[in-house]
């Protein structure tokens, strides 16, 4: 095994924890015994916050399935040590989702430990920095964009309509499908944020409330081409029953709910495709490839523009927001940096 360079006894990190059946998050310093098993030591540089990770440390989403986890599903760094021949001291490297911060301590921290076949080369056109205001939003979105072109999806074909907009896979979507030519469609509960949605990219805002969603018919007015559906529910419901023949439809979240109720109508006599989205387990190539589209065509102009940074300190106080539904845009934590 190689190594960078001599390492601290301790170092910071935030450890999720539970506690008379009440789950609690909040810094503490630990060794590296504490660290899981894996091939590569990743001195970290940055994280992020996603949805996943203010439900996993504030207990209000049963996310964790061990604990103690230091939590944090996303991160980027350089290899201190490796065991793996793919990787070497020095190297810059990404790791995202699969059991990152849920069973597998996270990246919330200023040293990891991650297996190899999790880890991926830092790809040229991003830094790292740049890699985790992307991290699994950015990917989640690119991936449902990779599935539905791989679908037959191309801007020629129609409007895309981005349910979720606001939020960090719903921003990403339209900037990135704006960006590939498409005409998109923002759908939003937030009036308020139009202005927002406009500078990223929707040509169109389409406000929740002028929407009956409890009185969608199987097949209603055929109005996209494709959606990426962050919400579920009902509203996934009424994407199916307004797609375009042979429409493609990826879905990602179900922060409004995970039942659907539907009909198969929308299927066998418009032909529509219903694609899943599976960003956490999702394997190579394909990771790869989506990475590597991160880093060219499906790069956001507005990357920065979109994004906060905040101390791994001040990290605990952070969660509230997006579980409050207060969050916009992405939120980078500045670990080692650069």
């Amino acid at each position: 095994m190689t190594q960078e360079r001599q390492l601290p006894a301790k170092f910071k990190c935030l450890m999720i924890r539970e506690e008379g059946g009440a789950v609690r998050s909040g810094i503490e310093e630990v060794g590296f015994d504490v660290l899981d098993p894996g091939e590569v030591l990743i001195r970290v540089a940055y994280s992020s916050i996603n949805f996943k990770d203010a439900l996993a440390a504030t207990g209000k989403g049963k996310i964790i399935r061990r604990f103690p986890c230091i939590g944090g599903i996303d991160l980027s760094g350089t290899v201190v040590e490796s065991s793996d021949p793919r990787f070497r001291p020095g190297d810059k490297v990404i790791a995202t989702s699969y059991d990152i911060g849920v069973s597998h301590h996270g990246g919330y921290a200023e040293y990891a430990r991650i297996p190899a076949g999790w880890v991926i080369p830092l790809p040229q056109g991003l830094d790292l920095f740049e890699a985790m205001a992307l991290g699994t939003a950015g990917f989640t979105a690119a991936l449902g964009i990779q599935r539905m072109e791989d679908n037959g999806l191309e801007p020629e074909k129609g409007p895309v309509v981005v349910s979720g907009a606001t939020g960090g896979v719903g921003g990403f979507a339209i900037q990135m499908l704006a960006g590939r030519g498409y005409r998109v469609t923002a759908l939003t509960g937030k009036a308020q944020e139009s202005g927002y949605l406009q500078g990223l990219g929707a040509a169109e805002i389409l406000l929740r409330d002028t929407i009956d969603f409890a009185a969608t018919r199987p097949l209603e007015k055929s109005r996209w081409a494709g959606a990426v559906d962050n919400v579920g529910g009902p509203i996934l419901h009424w994407m199916l029953a307004t797609m375009q023949q042979a429409g493609t439809v990826a879905s990602i979240g179900n922060a409004a709910s995970p039942k659907l109720e539907t009909t198969v109508f929308p299927f066998i006599l418009r032909g529509v495709s219903l694609l899943g989205v599976d960003a956490g387990y999702i394997g190579f190539p394909t990771r790869g490839i989506v990475w590597q589209r991160l880093a060219t065509d499906l790069k956001p102009k507005k990357l920065t523009e979109i994004t906060r940074v905040i101390t791994l300190d001040e990290l605990p106080a952070a969660f509230d927001d997006f579980i409050a539904g207060r969050a916009k845009g992405r939120t980078v934590v500045r670990i080692g940096g650069e």
